[in-house]
């Protein structure tokens, strides 16, 4: 039973697996007095014969903070194929009460979870994919690409709504509220009307909202410069049929020699200055 256990953990075991495989706490001391064994936190220890790898990190850091933590955000999303790589810094939510500290290599987050937002995955308690997507979207640059590749394989929009409006006022909430945004139905409309605002007031002239160009109408045209300026969706919206309709369009309008600048709503609304900076370059240049 020992062997199995380390087989399927990582080569991490808990003090109360140890007992139920036969050892006594006085064998489980021995074998971390003799080096055997690693103590990551109360109760949980690494058999150390072994690399200590991402998935054992995982393991010892939601064991060590107690039976009710659960992995959260990047660290979630990794343990549930969501993300490729592990983060240097394991995420680890626990309730509001718990009075552990963090480990070394942890964040510790205090907030009471819905028992919907919980699930269990090769034996560790995970937030549910809907809340792990949203707070993972959040921690990273690219969190509209996490977001939009969850939205094609993973969840729908509406359950990721629902979590976020449960989760009201957990850390990075608004910006998540703005992803989901950018990932709805109507965000392309509004998206356009922004980067209209936006040049306006950066006090940019000689653009036209839906130029035609190559029998296509543009976003916004500027046809001096010849720069076309195009607001994209999400992925999840389009299927293959509009991919290709859009790359047809999209070379009809380059091989007239105009440049094409393509930026997401979530550009617009948390990179506004460098949407505006990379605009003026490219018409200056032309």
């Amino acid at each position: 039973m020992l062997s199995d256990y380390l087989r399927d953990q990582d080569g991490v075991i808990t003090l109360a697996q140890a007992r139920d495989a036969g050892l006594s706490q006085r064998a489980v001391q021995y074998r971390v007095r003799t080096g055997r064994w690693r103590r990551c936190a109360v109760g949980v220890y690494f058999v150390d014969d072994r690399p200590f790898t991402d998935a054992a990190r995982v393991r010892a850091a939601v064991w060590g903070h107690g039976p009710l933590a659960a992995a959260s955000g990047l660290t979630a999303a990794w343990w549930q194929s969501l993300t490729q790589f592990a983060p240097n810094k394991h995420e680890v939510t626990v309730p509001r009460d718990s009075h552990g500290r963090p480990h070394d290599g942890t964040r510790v987050r205090r907030r009471d979870l819905h028992p919907a937002d919980v699930i269990e995955v090769r034996g560790v308690r995970v937030t549910a994919v809907p809340l792990t997507v949203v707070e993972a979207a959040v921690r990273r640059r690219d969190g509209a690409k996490l977001l939009d590749s969850a939205l094609q394989r993973h969840v729908d929009l509406e359950s990721l709504w629902r979590t976020h409006l449960r989760n009201k006022g957990r850390t990075g909430a608004p910006r998540a509220r703005r992803l989901l945004q950018a990932a709805s139905d109507g965000a392309r409309s509004e998206a356009e009307r922004r980067i209209l605002a936006l040049l306006r007031g950066a006090g940019i002239t000689g653009w036209k909202a839906n130029y035609p160009v190559g029998g296509y109408r543009v976003d916004v045209g500027f046809p001096s410069a010849k720069v076309a300026i195009e607001v994209d969706g999400f992925a999840f919206h389009s299927g293959a049929q509009e991919f290709q309709i859009d790359r047809r369009r999209q070379n009809a309008i380059v091989l007239r020699n105009w440049q094409v600048l393509r930026f997401t709503w979530l550009d617009l609304v948390e990179y506004p200055e460098k949407v505006i900076a990379t605009i003026r370059a490219a018409i200056a240049a032309r």
